[in-house]
């Protein structure tokens, strides 16, 4: 079974990943780059653009604290890990903790060594590993996979690509790194081609005998092309592609087709630990690898399950004798009870789980009083796009004046109804109020029948697991991704 987690991958990769079970891993972890990266949802149909929206994605700030100091004591006593650190890892975390001092870039050091010891626990004997990363700590991160992978490095590679850059008073950065280790000497590995230059294969027709010193040779022209280097130009997704889904940290497929195909082979398992927007999932799934995914954001679960339904749905729009994925999904809230914990422990991801099972766009946090928005389809407005709004509050003091601060609020931004969401039921009070602010009457096109459509409609976490969810919505929403019908509570992990 296909399997998606939503948490800390350390946690997840010591209680749910088995020695030596995974024949590749590609990770894309954060760069140590000291910025905040913005997911953009930039909703269409038929032609009709509704609201474009963004909200954090992730943070990839770190700083020296308690945390920082409990990895770091944690990996050199060995009690972090299943798998101990070797003496070299032990020796150099030390020696950087001297050289470094307590900074930003130890802590992130410090969060990355105990999850490549996971790693390197997980991966089968003839198993793979490909780091991808920046000038940032790229030569810090070397030295960790160094003393991991102990005499097991393969390519440093380099992802060569064009793009718009800022004014730099030095050289354009062009290029990313991506370090390839292997498990042990013994490791499976498929030869890349590519194809040969037009000059290239002029000069092998023409000129069949290379003289070298004494040597001579006949030259030959391999019909499988040139073998493949470490330096590979591939293009960034540019802003039309169809494969752009608004991920900040997004990377083309075309360069993890290389990677998975290189390193693995159909039917082997294939691991990203921290999967964002799932460009490894969809690789894998596409090449017919086994995968699993990670990641510690409820956002990127909800991007992967939307892509893969997309992508499941134009497949089989393809070819209607293939079966559909099926994958698991780990983490998520299945019930009242784990909804409420999330609450709690993340109030930020509970507000876009719960925004997430309407359909609709998460906003920033800034957006006080807004925490997701639906976009739908209304030809008797100028712009053509009907707006309502999402309110989200968790906790247990709920009262009428969240229901007025919700009108107010509906006024304010020129949005046509509202959804509270609330993990408590609503109070008598909160339903008289709701229902004093009468009803939204919407018409797809002037003259055709209406929908009265509640102007302020009271929903509690119960209702989220219910199916259909009892609201109310214009039969025109517009999505912001395509995203499957599957809201069904269940005891065990949601299985799609």
């Amino acid at each position: 079974m296909n399997l998606l987690y939503y948490g800390d991958n350390l946690k997840i990769l010591k209680q749910h990943i088995e020695n030596e079970s995974i024949d590749l891993i590609y990770l894309d972890p954060p760069f140590q780059s000291g910025k905040n990266y913005n997911q953009i949802f930039q909703p269409e149909q038929g032609g009709i653009k509704g609201a474009t929206a963004q909200i954090q994605a992730f943070e990839d700030t770190w700083k020296w604290g308690e945390e920082a100091e409990q990895e770091y004591t944690g990996l050199i006593t060995g009690t972090l890990t299943k798998e101990p650190p070797s003496q070299k890892l032990i020796d150099l975390m030390k020696a950087m903790r001297g050289y470094l001092g307590e900074c930003p870039l130890l802590a992130y050091l410090c969060m990355m060594s105990p999850r490549l010891l996971e790693m390197k626990r997980a991966l089968k004997p003839t198993g793979s590993i490909y780091l991808h990363c920046d000038p940032t700590a790229s030569h810090y991160l070397k030295l960790l996979m160094d003393a991991v992978f102990v005499k097991n490095f393969r390519n440093e590679i380099i992802w060569s690509y064009r793009r718009w850059t800022g004014e730099a008073k030095s050289f354009l950065k062009m290029h990313d790194i991506i370090f390839f280790y292997t498990k042990t000497n013994t490791y499976l590995f498929n030869q890349l081609y590519t194809q040969y230059t037009e000059k290239s294969l002029a000069r092998k027709q023409h000129y069949h005998t290379r003289i070298k010193g004494d040597d001579v040779y006949v030259t030959k022209i391999d019909e499988k092309g040139v073998k493949e280097n470490d330096v590979w130009e591939i293009p960034v997704i540019n802003s039309q592609a169809k494969e752009r889904l608004g991920y900040p940290t997004q990377k083309p497929e075309a360069l993890l087709e290389r990677v998975i195909k290189a390193s693995s082979n159909e039917g082997d398992t294939v691991l990203d630990p921290f999967c964002g927007c799932g460009t490894t999932i969809a690789v894998a799934e596409k090449t017919g690898r086994k995968w699993i995914g990670i990641d510690i954001t409820y956002l990127a679960i909800d991007v992967i399950k939307k892509r893969i339904a997309k992508e499941n749905e134009q497949r089989l729009e393809k070819d209607k004798t293939k079966e559909n994925i099926h994958f698991k999904i780990d983490g998520i809230p299945t019930d009242i009870y784990s909804a409420k914990l999330l609450a709690e422990g993340k109030p930020f991801d509970f507000e876009i789980w719960a925004v997430s099972q309407l359909n609709g766009i998460p906003t920033s946090r800034q957006d006080k009083g807004v925490d997701g928005v639906i976009n739908f389809i209304d030809n008797t407005k100028k712009d053509k796009i009907g707006k309502g709004i999402i309110s989200v509050k968790g906790g247990h003091s709920i009262n009428p004046a969240m229901v007025r601060e919700l009108k107010g609020t509906i006024g304010s931004q020129g949005a046509d109804f509202g959804i509270l969401i609330t993990t408590e039921n609503p109070t008598r009070g909160m339903i008289t109020e709701a229902a004093k602010t009468g009803v939204f009457d919407y018409c797809y096109h002037e003259g055709e029948s209406h929908t009265k459509i509640p102007k302020i409609q009271l929903l509690t976490v119960e209702d989220l697991f219910t199916d259909p969810i009892p609201v109310k919505l214009p039969p025109s929403v517009i999505e912001p991704y395509r995203k499957p019908d599957l809201r069904k509570a269940e005891k065990e992990p949601e299985i799609f």
